[in-house]
């Protein structure tokens, strides 16, 4: 993900924010990138920094306008993500998209236009600033599922302990966000 900058590609970069909607405490993460990127860009960083797998649909809906990957088999009103650059939809600080992570569990996140920063050669992008708490396994059944699955692991005497830890193969901790991990991911 990480990509040589130069002065002649990037005009500005940009820090969101994005927060992973009802879930307390919040999952969030900040991060920079190029302001320059597609929409395709940044629903790629932020499955890198929230912890998700890419293996859902997806879309970005700001005002009545939505972007994501056209299907021809499903026609739809929704803009290829991939021909639209991030100033090209966010212009201005606290600027924001709804982001939408697999339909089937309904995550729902919050993207702010935090900050809007200079161009800088020095600066790595994309980058992951600083962010709180694990971003929920895939296929935990959403927002509901996600507080079932959490009071599962948490007691060893729940019906349902053992063939949860089971089935996600391996330990989880909520409070935990590594943001080594997530660099190095953006970097690779």
């Amino acid at each position: 993900m990480a990509k040589p900058a130069t002065t002649k590609s990037l005009r500005s970069i940009y820090q969101f924010k994005v927060t992973l909607n009802g879930i307390r405490p919040p999952v969030w993460r900040r991060f920079l990138i190029a302001s320059t990127d597609s929409l395709a860009d940044l629903h790629l960083v932020v499955q890198i920094v929230m912890g998700w797998t890419d293996s859902h649909l997806h879309e970005f809906v700001k005002g009545k306008e939505c972007y994501g990957v056209p299907d021809e088999d499903f026609p739809s009103d929704i803009h290829d993500e991939s021909k639209f650059r991030i100033d090209q939809v966010l212009k201005q600080e606290k600027d924001k998209l709804r982001y939408t992570y697999d339909f089937g569990d309904g995550w729902d996140h919050d993207i702010v236009l935090e900050k809007i920063l200079p161009f800088d050669t020095k600066t790595k992008l994309s980058a992951c600033l600083k962010g709180s708490r694990a971003c929920p396994p895939e296929d935990v059944g959403g927002t509901p599922g996600y507080e079932m699955f959490l009071e599962a692991i948490a007691d060893p005497d729940h019906p349902e302990h053992a063939e949860i830890l089971e089935w996600l193969g391996e330990s989880f901790d909520p409070e935990h966000f590594d943001l080594a991990e997530a660099n190095n991911l953006l970097q690779n």
